[in-house]
């Protein structure tokens, strides 16, 4: 049985909500990125092994995307939505209090799993609203995820120095909790109806990758397009700490935070999607990546204008990520509400490994090739999409493109 739509215009207030709430919970997954060598020390994980931290971490989103997602499908959202989000503060709540190795990477683990309330949420977003606003209700709510992403890592810096690095995940951890009792209060039941057991659902998302090609297209986009976003936001750090520029980690901080500004394309990016507009803002997202690392690769002067080319590139990319990624999950949600939560999972977590490989790939370039082996292999992602988005038919004038 097929859930009805929603019919009820969502409220401002609670596109605010499920956007500053989707950002806090995705935040979680970032703040250890930048306190690696301090969590190593203090828990005496071998430097070899010190990226485990983070890699725990996404493992454990990916392992969420697939498993935990496709439940809002089955189980009422609001309800799973408060426990996901009880078991994440007591994951950083561990996180915050171990000094064992093994507990600090079973924590990261957990909190990795437990964080895809997050998307839980987006679905939800797109099931309050109606058809011709969808777009823009998803656009503000992915805009609140995406500077979560972006804030979490300056933000942890930051109160690391201050506090000390136990006190984010201490902070985070409480409130996650109040987080979770807001929402349970705040939040409209939705009970979906399908009537199928957990491993059929679980089943059903091979078939729905193999019969649904928009899914596919959709994916290989962002895939590219977080390829591109990772593989920059791994390796400008070191450009920025490196001789050229010599930035301290306030300085790093700072830059961090001027990229932030790339997200407020997404709601902007889901009314041309909502207005027919797919096609086009889909072919301008995956160029702005382009020009972000074509122009540092062409153009050469002195420090402040490759600062200021660096300052470009970090917006564009952001602008460009986020635009591709409202109009793409638009076009999936747009394919039945049944079904979106699944969706939703599959799409997050191909694109996730798409954003593995930008960073280690990343990493490795600028080790073996520097800044300008980075900046080519930048060039490789969007170029991908695009040949993929050449095959793309173009829609009728006047109508959506939701493929």
């Amino acid at each position: 049985m097929t859930q009805p739509e929603h019919h009820h215009e969502i409220s401002p207030a609670m596109v605010w909500l499920l956007a500053i709430a989707s950002g806090l919970i995705v935040a979680n997954l970032y703040y250890a990125q930048p306190l690696v060598g301090p969590i190593s020390q203090a828990t005496g994980l071998d430097p070899g092994a010190a990226g485990l931290i983070v890699t725990l971490t996404q493992l454990g989103y990916c392992v969420g995307l697939l498993f935990i997602v496709p439940l809002g499908d089955l189980v009422e959202n609001r309800r799973l939505v408060f426990i996901a989000l009880l078991v994440a503060a007591l994951s950083l709540l561990g996180a915050a209090s171990t000094s064992n190795a093994t507990l600090f990477l079973l924590a990261a683990l957990c909190i990795g799993i437990s964080c895809v309330a997050a998307q839980v949420l987006v679905p939800f977003a797109a099931h309050l609203s109606s058809p011709e606003k969808r777009g823009q209700t998803v656009g503000s709510v992915m805009s609140g995820l995406l500077m979560g992403i972006m804030l979490a890592r300056p933000v942890s810096s930051v109160v690391a120095d201050l506090l000390g690095w136990h006190a984010i995940f201490f902070i985070s951890a409480f409130g996650t909790a109040a987080l979770a009792f807001v929402l349970r209060s705040k939040l409209p039941q939705r009970q979906p109806q399908n009537a199928i057991s957990y491993p059929a659902l679980l089943a059903s998302l091979w078939h729905l990758l193999r019969d649904t090609p928009v899914l596919r297209r959709r994916a290989l986009y962002q895939a590219c397009m977080f390829g591109a976003f990772s593989l920059f936001w791994t390796t400008v750090p070191l450009v920025l700490a490196g001789p050229h520029f010599q930035m301290s980690q306030t300085g790093i901080a700072i830059f961090a935070l001027v990229g932030v500004g790339g997200a407020v394309v997404s709601p902007i990016a889901g009314r041309r999607a909502d207005q027919g507009k797919g096609h086009s803002t889909t072919l301008i997202s995956l160029c702005a990546p382009v020009l972000a690392f074509g122009l540092p690769l062409v153009l050469h002067g002195g420090h402040y204008l490759d600062l200021a080319l660096l300052v470009m590139a970090s917006i564009v990319v952001d602008m460009g990520v986020s635009g591709s990624l409202v109009v793409g999950q638009r076009a999936i949600f747009s394919l039945g509400a049944e079904v979106r939560s699944r969706l939703n999972g599959l799409f997050i977590a191909i694109f996730f490994f798409g954003g593995a490989i930008g960073s280690s790939l990343g990493g490795w370039m600028y080790a073996h090739h520097g800044w300008n082996g980075v900046l080519l292999a930048g060039l490789g992602f969007p170029l991908v999409a695009l040949l993929a988005f050449a095959t793309e038919p173009r829609p009728p004038r006047g109508l959506g493109a939701p493929a």
